[in-house]
């Protein structure tokens, strides 16, 4: 895919709502889903510095998410609340694709816990929900700094202080959409199948 494809077709998305907006103010809403993500207007750039993967492999944002959309979640594994709602919506969301559309996703969780998710607590973890979803760790500074440039806050004294947002990097290593916590696997599933449509 052309790295703009994915810029213009968020574009096309925050149109989309901004039309839907309109249509629905004016005739008082019908069962239609408008897009549930938010287009940044200035994407993000996604830091090149390598993590590791749950096999010890070093693992970049940038380099190695090679499918047309990546959506990146920081979470640990201890949390009780919101990581798995978020995990679950997510595999939920994955399974409502077609093939074409799932091929094109791919679902990466970076500890905000490094000092307790080890590479083998990640792994079982991340399978509970979907065994393709990755699982990158690393030392706390390094993850803390990836984080930071993708506007995800951290709290390493409360690993479950961290911002909830789940962020959309395209391949032109940008991050152009993110979602919120409460994000919902139909929204998710339509979101991900008009910002892929082209």
């Amino acid at each position: 895919m052309r790295p703009s494809v994915l810029r213009r077709t968020t574009a096309r998305a925050a149109a989309l709502v901004l039309a839907l907006g309109l249509a629905l103010a004016g005739c008082g809403g019908d069962d239609d889903q408008p897009f549930a993500g938010r287009v940044l207007d200035n994407p993000y750039q996604v830091p090149e510095t390598p993590l590791t993967d749950t096999d010890g492999q070093p693992f970049s944002l940038a380099a190695d998410t090679d499918r047309r959309l990546t959506l990146v979640f920081f979470g640990y594994v201890n949390c009780v609340d919101i990581c798995p709602a978020v995990l679950t919506n997510l595999a939920s969301a994955l399974v409502r694709l077609d093939d074409a559309d799932r091929d094109d996703v791919q679902v990466v969780m970076v500890t905000s816990d490094p000092d307790r998710d080890t590479a083998p607590l990640l792994r079982d973890y991340l399978d509970r929900f979907d065994p393709d979803f990755v699982g990158l760790t690393g030392d706390w500074t390094t993850i803390n700094d990836v984080a930071k440039q993708l506007a995800v806050g951290l709290d390493r004294r409360d690993p479950g202080g961290h911002t909830t947002q789940v962020m959309g990097i395209d391949s032109a290593d940008e991050a152009p959409v993110y979602w919120g916590a409460d994000t919902t696997p139909a929204q998710y599933a339509a979101d991900i199948h008009t910002l892929l449509e082209d």
